[in-house]
Formats: structure tokens, C-alpha cells, sequence
């Protein structure tokens, strides 16, 4: 049983760094920045390079941008930094490390999100584990990642029904689709590049805010 309490600022935009997209910590903060005045409340640091330095040079200077928001910032499969940079926590996928060791190093206040794809009891497993939130997709193509499986939309209010926390849809999310993720029960829409491939990305940002009112 999940004993952790719904924490209200897991709702609405949730941005996911591009390092294509950003390829220089310049054009990250000036990107990112743009969603934090467009209402985005939360970001996810995502990095596959194998540069620790940058890596942390990137993590730390997000970490004060998004509390200069009052934002949120979750480190992208790495407990390890996230703990070096104090972020607000972590988002692990299903074979990036340990639910209880990323509670035990990031202590009881961090967020903890995981991902789930396709599956409701991957979902229930993490809410025993005490999760903050799930996420599940991929709704529609995507971009980023567009050999994802596919989620079937009824997955998010089956989830809104029998899970405990908060659900974040991830995959091909845009302005003119987000409606049906958000009708369907998403609490979270976790958006790449309709947000920061945007030509101007606050505008963007509070066209998605918007649909949550």
C-alpha cells in the first residue's frame, strides 16, 4: 500500500530535456526558462551522455533556474546526481535502479516517478514502493523515442480508478491532442518537442497549462 501523501505540485506540464534539442547548457536554461514563464511546473533533466562533469554542470545550474520558478527538478535515471545536486527527485524507468535505494539516498521528501509503458500492474508494483507518480505512454508517435510501444488511451482511466498517485501520459503529446490524454485521466503531460522545438516556447507552454483549467 502506497502511504505516501499526493503531493498538488505533480499537475500539468511536465517538460523532459532534448540534448538535441539543447545542445549546449545556453540554449538548455534560455529553452527551459521560456517554459517556466509559460506555467511549466515541472522539469526532468534527461541526459544519456557519459560526461559526469557536464552532466552536473547542467543538473545544478536547471536545479536553481526551476526554483527560481518555484519549479520542480527531477533527474532523468540518476540517483546518483540527483543526490549530488539535491534535486527534488528522480525519475527511474523500469531497469535505471532500485525504488527503495532511490528513497533511501534521496530521503522522504524527494519525488519519485517511474515508468510503467504499457502496464497497469507495473503501475501497482510501484505504487506498493511508495512512487509519487507513475507515467505511461507512448499515446501517439514520438519524436524522441519513436520505436516506444504503444498505450492504449483506456490504460490512464483505469489508472486514475485504481491507482493512488498522480499518472503522467509521455509520447507524441501536442496542443491539438493533449484533450484526449487529459479527458481520459492524465494528471501530467510529459512533452519534448512540441514544447522546446516550439517557435516560442512560453506561448506553447501556456497553450498546455491552459488545458488543465
Amino acid at each position: 500500500m502506497n502511504t505516501r501523501s499526493r503531493d498538488p505540485r505533480l499537475h500539468g506540464l511536465y517538460g523532459i530535456t532534448d540534448s538535441t534539442l539543447m545542445p549546449n547548457l545556453e540554449s538548455m536554461l534560455s529553452q527551459v526558462e521560456a517554459a517556466l514563464r509559460g506555467g511549466c511546473g515541472i522539469i526532468q533533466y534527461r541526459d544519456k551522455s557519459t560526461d559526469p562533469e557536464r552532466r552536473l554542470q547542467q543538473a545544478s545550474a536547471l536545479l536553481e533556474l526551476c526554483h527560481r520558478y518555484n519549479s520542480l527538478l527531477l533527474i532523468n535515471d540518476d540517483i546518483a546526481l540527483a543526490k549530488a545536486v539535491g534535486a527534488d527527485g528522480v525519475h527511474l524507468g523500469q531497469g535505471d535502479g532500485n525504488h527503495a535505494d532511490a528513497r533511501s539516498e534521496l530521503g522522504t521528501d524527494a519525488i519519485i516517478g517511474i515508468t510503467c509503458h504499457d502496464s497497469l500492474q507495473l503501475a501497482r508494483d510501484a505504487c506498493a514502493c511508495n512512487a509519487d507518480y507513475v507515467a505511461f505512454g507512448a499515446f501517439f508517435v514520438s519524436q524522441t523515442k519513436p520505436d516506444a510501444k504503444p498505450a492504449p488511451m483506456h490504460l490512464l482511466h483505469d489508472a486514475k480508478q485504481n491507482l493512488p498517485v498522480p499518472v503522467v501520459a509521455i509520447g507524441g503529446i501536442t496542443v491539438d491532442n493533449a484533450h484526449q490524454i487529459i479527458d481520459a485521466g492524465a494528471d501530467m503531460l510529459a512533452v519534448v518537442n512540441s514544447l522546446f522545438s516550439a517557435e516560442d516556447i512560453t506561448a506553447r507552454a501556456k497553450d498546455f497549462q491552459q488545458l488543465f483549467r
